[in-house]
């Protein structure tokens, strides 16, 4: 009788083995960051911050009987998401999806929070978001096409070497208005990355459409980029134009040098936004250490010599 129960444990370990086996695995990654960066200029003087970046990604998936991939991602960021709804803003979850696919099929990603548009996911501008360094009460912020939470990811299988193309699409649901949006990217020639994308919005009551175009250059140890960004409004004065250009030098593998710029022209406003920049970046190991030196003239879209800000910055992030 015991022999029995032995075998029949035995048998029990096993089939437990093969089914977590064939359930896949989940990993964790992480990111962390020691920042600070000092603000001044007129009434904006916010003087010396100290920041600290802190990240975990679970991710895991597996290869179903039928060929098809199936992958989960989920992550942890203390206070990241700041416009969650029933104030998790402050919760450590943030971004989470679901994907299925194959070469053949494609892929097929369900965004629970957290994820972008085929449009929104190229509207970094070309200079990185400068903007996003002087952020306030009435200052300006780029705009983009629709909400990112309960959305639907396409991305059609490779129909010709070089070209990606994308679609997005977020139900009505509480907002009223469904949004669709797609995005091409190409990148047949040595160096050369194209991209453009066009999404509508799900605000009530208003009629949104926001275009992207981006291009990014390398040569040797050159790399330039532009883009722009257009978002069209049903009420006029919310119309609004954002350009960006940089340029990167490569001094050695570890060393990197960067300057760029942005402007935001919004209808309505007296003056645009303008955010010129020059950053350098050392990695070593696991290990980047960066500085940068920031401007923003007009940032609230008025000539007010308050509003002007000047902004230096160091960090050092780790990967692991």
């Amino acid at each position: 009788m015991n022999n029995l129960k032995k075998i029949g444990l035995s048998a029990l370990a096993g089939s437990l083995v093969a089914t977590s086996a064939f359930a896949g695995s989940m990993s964790v990654s992480g990111s962390a960051s020691m920042n600070v960066e000092h603000t001044n200029g007129g009434a904006a003087n916010s003087g010396k911050t100290f920041s600290m970046g802190n990240q975990l990604t679970f991710t895991g998936g597996g290869e179903l009987d039928n060929g098809l991939n199936v992958s989960l991602s989920f992550v942890i960021d203390q206070g990241d998401d700041k416009t969650a709804p029933n104030s998790l803003g402050t919760a450590p979850f943030d971004s989470h999806s679901v994907s299925i696919g194959n070469d053949t099929f494609g892929t097929l990603v369900l965004h629970g929070e957290g994820g972008s548009s085929a449009q929104s996911a190229l509207d970094t501008t070309a200079a990185g978001d400068l903007f996003d360094n002087f952020d306030g009460s009435g200052d300006l912020t780029v705009s983009t096409s629709a909400t990112s939470d309960d959305m639907i990811y396409y991305t059609l299988p490779t129909i010709m070497d070089g070209v990606a193309i994308s679609a997005s699409y977020v139900p009505a649901g509480s907002r009223t208005n469904s949004a669709t949006s797609y995005a091409v990217t190409y990148t047949g020639i040595e160096g050369l990355t194209l991209s453009a994308g066009k999404g509508d919005g799900n605000t009530p009551g208003a009629t949104i459409e926001a275009t992207t175009y981006k291009a990014n250059y390398a040569y040797g140890p050159v790399t330039v980029g532009y883009s722009s960004n257009d978002y069209d409004h049903s009420t006029a004065t919310s119309d609004q134009k954002t350009t960006s250009w940089k340029v990167s030098y490569t001094v050695s593998d570890e060393l990197s040098l960067t300057y760029g710029s942005e402007k935001i022209d919004t209808t309505g406003k007296v003056e645009d936004g303008e955010y010129p920049s020059i950053s350098a970046s050392y990695t070593t190991g696991g290990m980047t250490i960066s500085a940068a030196r920031q401007t923003g003239d007009n940032i609230d879209g008025t000539a007010t010599a308050t509003k002007d800000r000047e902004r230096w910055a160091l960090s050092a992030s780790f990967a692991f």
